[in-house]
This record gives C-alpha cells, sequence and structure tokens, in this order.
C-alpha cells in the first residue's frame, strides 16, 4: 500500500536536524531571494531555531515545509512548502524548490502531486495557490500541467534590484469539493 506522503518516485518528509546545511544552502542562495521575499541571509544559529521548530502543529503555525526525497536512497531533491495555510476557508499556498541539480527529472511533478493529494485528502483543503513570477517559465508549466488555472496577473508585484516583476496567481480547486 502506498504511502500518503509517497510515490513510486518520491516521498516527502519531515525537516530533521541533518538538514541544517540543505537550509542553510537554500536559505542563503541569493539567486531564491526573489521568490521567497528574504532580504538578508539566515545564520545557522537562526535555522537551528526553526528546525527545533518544525515540529510544531500546522494549526499553530500556518505553514509546513517538507523534504523532498528520492524513494528509492533517500537523496534529498528538494523542499515543498505549504503556507498562509487558513483551516476556516480551508486553503493555503504552495511553493516548490527544485534543487539545480535535480531539475528537469519530473521529480518536482512528482512530488507536486504527493503534496497535493495531502493536501486535499488530509488536511481536507477546499484549494491550493500559487504565486509564479511570469519569468519563470518552468513552474509556470508544472503547476499549469498538474490543473492549477491562471487567475489572475499581479503586476509589478516583485522588486527585483532596480526592476519589478509581474506574477502569476494561480488556483486548484479540489475537486472532491466542486
Amino acid at each position: 500500500m502506498m504511502e500518503l506522503l509517497e510515490n513510486d518516485i518520491i516521498k516527502l518528509r519531515a525537516l530533521e536536524t541533518s538538514d541544517l546545511d540543505l537550509l542553510f544552502s537554500v536559505e542563503n542562495n541569493t539567486q531564491f531571494w526573489e521568490i521567497s521575499n528574504t532580504l538578508v541571509p539566515y545564520s545557522k544559529e537562526i535555522l537551528s531555531q526553526y528546525l527545533k521548530n518544525a515540529h510544531l502543529d500546522i494549526f499553530e503555525v500556518k505553514q509546513l515545509r517538507l523534504v523532498i526525497t528520492l524513494k528509492k536512497d533517500d537523496t534529498v531533491v528538494g523542499l515543498i512548502d505549504l503556507f498562509d495555510f487558513n483551516p476556516h476557508h480551508k486553503k493555503a499556498g504552495v511553493g516548490i524548490l527544485i534543487l539545480k541539480k535535480y531539475q528537469q527529472k519530473s521529480f518536482g511533478e512528482n512530488a507536486l502531486k504527493v503534496f497535493q493529494r495531502y493536501a486535499f485528502e488530509h488536511l481536507d483543503l477546499h484549494q491550493l495557490y500559487a504565486n509564479i513570477s511570469l519569468s519563470n517559465q518552468g513552474s509556470l508549466h508544472l503547476f499549469e500541467k498538474l490543473g492549477f488555472s491562471k487567475v489572475g496577473i499581479q503586476k509589478d508585484w516583485l522588486k527585483v534590484k532596480t526592476a519589478y516583476k509581474d506574477v502569476v496567481l494561480l488556483q486548484l480547486i479540489n475537486p472532491d469539493h466542486s
């Protein structure tokens, strides 16, 4: 029987203290700051504190970060986040990051499928949404491939250096709630 947080290719798992170096490299990679709204680097001490609190209940902290690993050997290939969790309106945002050397290998697609199943079947969410820069065609393609619909453009939503970027708002309504 297939576990809720896995398929034949990947598994999603909770953060472990051993993920400190992974978090440090991801959170301090300035290429990702645009999508994560980060303005300053994080110290290992701050990230250690975050890991110590990663077990807190999703209903309390309104977010969840899971590590994407390969099922065959537990190789870490990325992270997937649920954020702005709103249990009353049964909605949450989703973000995914696949490490560079694992991109274009269907791991993001597999992780997002598993995550959707978790969000809809286990958390009983009515909808997931994502905010993706118009210039991030790979992510836009992934989310649309998995049923997310473009529902709007947020003009000049992200400030990047001296320019602004538009962001696409995508939604996926739980088909069992329609």
